[in-house]
């Protein structure tokens, strides 16, 4: 109940909302205003100065529209911005319309360092308005700002300047009328008299209000490059009688001016030629696009590696290890005679801009310093197409790393807009944990408590066995399993998961750190935590010898590892033993061991085995992917050596069949050998892990979508459809070699089969296949019908993730879902709203993928830095061919890039032979096949200054 003594008022709000079942229904609400909500002003002789955050002596106390929120957030995170009102109004406007940038806000206005504010003016007797008839909800929301902007004015009576930052021409220019002060951003952030700061402002669009200022160049003069973007409603109606198709643009990797829009409406995918048919769309943006006629479709060559004079030429990278990280139809040489589906982008429904990596296009620096310069920025990512940013600091920025994030693409602009800001690459916050967010830890040394133990949601398991098994070094352990013999001929199994959730509450500086963070990254040199040390090394990680708090799954299985019951419980348990997967492994090999230790591990391992064996009979896939791992250099961070497990595993069974496995651990071979055996052998021990963190996952999944139905997060992976595997069924033919992709067990059962003389071809086929699956994603469960949970490369029905909280936000929403439906706590309100949560499971998609990047950008840096003193021949093997040259893969570093066969400006004497996937001289003299080993040279080169990259030559 609220204060009678406050509540001054009360109005009534309505709206209109959808049932499950397609009913409308009108909602009415009360509205309660009040008179106890404060200004926030130190200078404020009426309000309660101890909630003051807004400085007595600022030079102005500014309020934003949500606009500026939305455009500027890079800006606002700035030291320089303080004292700073957040009306309710905006807060809410920015969380309906992007999360992050609201995760960020609340950030800002938590942060006590930071002079941010939020006043509910929505609640304020003074400031409350209601719509009025026919004024839309924009409209309405910036009379409201204005509305309390006004008040502050009156209410703080010249004691300190309060002035609105809005970029809306018409929002200014009714304020003006009021009397309200308004200026636009960059006019304000002029004022502060720190230039370098322009150099974060956002440009405002054609129908923002200085653009006359930003571009002098009178429009009737300037040549219109792309068309118009349609609008929403004519795109929504196009989409409904099929004249537009939508889907997200992938662009080629290899050639930028090729891109494919999958799209479910034709059951094919769409091939969008050139940027003008791109018309200003981003790879990854969802488009809708419009088919052009038959007679222009596949009008464009897509056979070559491009090599455009606007465009640098293709760089060496990691290989890719799925389809979002290849084109899908990039791996074959599209046949002439086909008539593939090509289109135009007639708009874009959702952008995927976000920040991006790269360097400034070489270019003088002009006379005199500090003015205004226009410079082209070049993305890493050969993707993205050059953005245009301006800025005062050329002479600090030309010739080093940076990163830009995209504003704005005008249709008179060849290039997008974008601005400079001071983030790492792949959106990735590597920053020091607030004060706030270390604030929530418990003190340490900690120790579980008596309450802890004497809880009624709390099963006291030390008595149990248990153990981890974790890579060597590992820290953070939040996984522990135990395995105990039954009277009955059963087991006992138990996954005991690190219980996060007991120190990371909603709603706190902690919980909305890990939120926006969404995951731990993992580069080659560091790991960029999820969560602080404190927790993750220590009060979580499932150390042995120490009593931790643990969120338990435990099964009652047969000996044939069927499951005959499952239990939830939070629990404490107390690790015996924290082992290494050598230290695993050896034990369950070493038959003079008969501890209980080893016993469990071996009970657990012939369990594992028939899981495995089961779920791979059910379908589920066993692909591959590169492994590249490095020995760095602990002074210098360089590195030293390139750990290569294709050629440990080679080599061993080369060995293992000459001298036998009793000769092989004998004084005839070194410890090198022995080292190779045992990397090649510790794969069963982490299987074994894995095994049971699959069962966990499921276990877990059918109970929370069981108690909650429509707002579960959970992981599906969708099925690739025909198109998707079509470069890999087309390379199998080209060797003679037949995949059924009929479904998820026929192809499972066809790579098994596809082994050829090369004791590599297996892995190579598997590894194709594998980039030809999209990536698992999270959703909301009321999101997709239930045939869509399908999880294609596990062959699972339901899955979600559970078994990683101390890396994972994923498996701490999970944690919290799974406590509500074992009655444990209340399910927090935020599952209640479900776009909200559709928004955390976008979240958690877009950080888990720049995760993915950024580790990928460590190892090629690294690969990069390798190399360059280190020029080196090796073998690769040729897996796309095209009529210049063709792409390599090199398994024991990795990575995939172009090798030329006629130099740049050459007239080609090659030519291609689709059906055999081989490309050959006129003359017949030297053929190059798919799949075919090759010799190459590997060596540094720096066509550009400060521009060093990898190149690929035959020997």
């Amino acid at each position: 109940m609220l204060p009678s003594q406050f509540v001054v008022g009360k109005t009534n709000k309505s709206f209109f909302a959808k049932t499950k079942e397609g009913r409308v229904l009108k909602v009415l609400r009360e509205h309660y205003l009040r008179s106890d909500i404060y200004c926030g002003a130190s200078a404020c002789e009426v309000c309660n100065s101890t909630v003051a955050r807004l400085s007595s002596d600022a030079s102005a106390i500014i309020i934003v529209d949500s606009n500026v929120v939305l455009h500027q957030i890079d800006l606002l995170e700035n030291p320089a911005i303080n004292d700073v009102v957040v009306l309710s109004t905006v807060r809410e406007e920015v969380k309906n319309k992007n999360l992050s940038v609201y995760n960020r806000l609340r950030a800002l206005c938590s942060n006590p360092l930071r002079r941010f504010y939020v006043f509910i003016n929505e609640h304020h007797k003074d400031t409350y308005v209601k719509p009025m008839v026919g004024e839309s909800s924009n409209d309405r929301n910036d009379r409201a700002i204005r509305v309390a902007t006004d008040w502050y004015q009156t209410h703080l009576g010249g004691k300190a300047r309060v002035l609105l930052i809005t970029n809306d021409k018409e929002n200014k220019r009714k304020a003006l009328e009021d009397g309200i002060s308004a200026e636009t951003v960059e006019t304000y952030v002029k004022s502060l008299c720190q230039p370098n700061l322009l150099d974060l402002v956002v440009q405002p669009t054609n129908e923002d209000i200085s653009m006359e200022e930003v571009e002098v160049t009178r429009p009737s003069k300037r040549k219109v490059i792309y068309n118009e973007h349609k609008p929403l409603s004519e795109i929504t109606s196009g989409l409904h009688r099929g004249i537009y198709h939508q889907g997200r643009l992938r662009i080629n990797r290899y050639n930028p001016f090729e891109a494919y829009v999958g799209s479910e409406s034709i059951g094919d995918e769409i091939i969008i030629h050139g940027r003008i048919n791109m018309n200003r769309a981003f790879d990854g943006d969802i488009v809708a696009v419009e088919l052009l006629p038959n007679d222009q479709w596949n009008s464009e060559k897509s056979l070559s590696i491009a090599e455009d004079e606007d465009e640098v030429e293709e760089d060496v990278h990691l290989a890719p290890s799925s389809a979002d990280d290849a084109p899908r139809n990039s791996n074959a040489v599209q046949e002439l005679n086909q008539s593939r589906p090509s289109g135009r982008v007639v708009g874009v429904i959702k952008r995927n801009w976000h920040s991006y990596c790269g360097s400034l296009e070489p270019m003088p620096l002009p006379a005199g310093h500090g003015g205004v310069v226009y410079a082209l920025f070049v993305s890493k990512d050969r993707r993205i197409p050059k953005i245009r940013i301006q800025t005062r600091q050329l002479g600090n920025l030309l010739d080093k790393r940076i990163i830009v994030a995209a504003d704005s693409w005008d249709r008179f602009s060849r290039y997008p807009s974008g601005h400079y800001v001071v983030l790492i690459e792949n959106d990735i916050d590597s920053r020091p944990f607030s004060a706030q967010v270390l604030a929530c830890l418990p003190p340490l040394p900690w120790s579980v408590s008596s309450e802890d133990l004497d809880s009624s949601n709390r099963q006291d398991l030390r008595h149990l066995r248990v153990l981890s098994v974790d890579p060597p070094g590992c820290k953070d352990i939040d996984d522990a399993l135990h395995c105990t013999a039954l009277p009955n001929g059963n087991f006992e199994v138990g996954v005991h998961i690190a219980d996060v959730t007991n120190f990371v509450h909603p709603g706190t500086p902690l919980d909305d750190e890990a939120t926006q963070r969404g995951t731990s990254v993992y580069l080659v040199e560091r790991r960029i935590d999820m969560l602080p040390k404190p927790l993750t090394e220590d009060i979580c990680s499932l150390r042995s010898d120490v009593d931790r708090l643990a969120f338990s799954v435990i099964w009652e299985v047969t000996p044939e590892a069927e499951i005959i019951s499952t239990s939830y419980t939070k629990s404490v348990i107390k690790s015996c033993a924290a082992l290494s997967y050598v230290e695993a492994q050896t034990r369950m090999d070493d038959s003079r061991l008969m501890d209980p230790v080893t016993a469990d591990l071996r009970n657990m391992n012939k369990l594992a085995k028939i899981m495995r064996q089961r779920r791979i009979e059910r379908g589920a896939l066993t692909l591959a992917s590169a492994e590249v791992k490095f020995q760095i250099d602990t002074e210098t961070l360089d590195p030293l050596d390139v750990v290569d497990y294709d050629g440990m595993e080679e080599a061993y069974r080369k060995i293992n069949s000459v001298f036998g496995k009793e000769k092989l651990c004998a004084d005839v071979v070194s410890e090198v050998l022995i080292s190779l055996q045992r990397m090649y052998q510790i794969r069963e021990a982490n299987q074994m892990v894995e095994e049971f963190m699959l069962a966990a996952n499921v276990s877990v999944a059918e109970k929370i979508l069981k108690h909650f139905p429509s707002c579960s997060l959970l992981r599906r992976h969708p099925s690739p459809t025909p198109e998707m595997l079509e470069p890999l069924l087309r390379t199998a033919a080209s060797v003679g070699l037949h995949l059924d992709i009929s479904s998820s067990k026929a192809l499972a059962d066809s790579l098994d089969r596809a082994v050829g003389e090369d004791p590599y071809f297996n892995k190579l086929i598997r590894i194709l296949a594998t980039r030809c699956m999209t990536q698992a994603v999270y959703f909301c469960s009321g999101d997709l019908t239930t045939p869509e949970y399908h999880h294609y490369g596990l062959a699972a029905p339901l899955y979600t993730h559970f078994t990683s909280p101390i890396r994972r936000y994923a498996d701490v929403v999970v944690h919290r879902l799974l406590a509500a439906a074992l009655g444990i706590s209340k399910l927090p309100p935020i599952f209640q709203d479900g776009p909200q949560l559709t928004c955390i499971a976008d979240n958690l998609n877009y950080r888990h993928r720049n995760a993915q990047m950024a580790s990928r950008a460590s190892i090629e840096l690294h690969t990069l830095i390798f190399f360059r003193k280190r020029p080196t021949d090796t073998e690769a093997r040729i897996v796309k061919i095209r009529a210049n040259g063709f792409i390599v893969f090199v398994p024991k570093f990795g990575i995939e890039g172009p090798v030329y066969l006629t130099q740049r400006g050459e007239k080609g004497e090659w030519v291609v032979d689709e059906e055999h996937q081989e490309v050959k001289k006129m003359d017949g003299s030297v053929s190059y096949n798919v799949l075919q080993m090759v010799r190459i040279h590997m060596e540094v080169v720096e066509p550009q200054p400060n521009r060093p990259k990898l190149q690929l030559t035959l020997v």
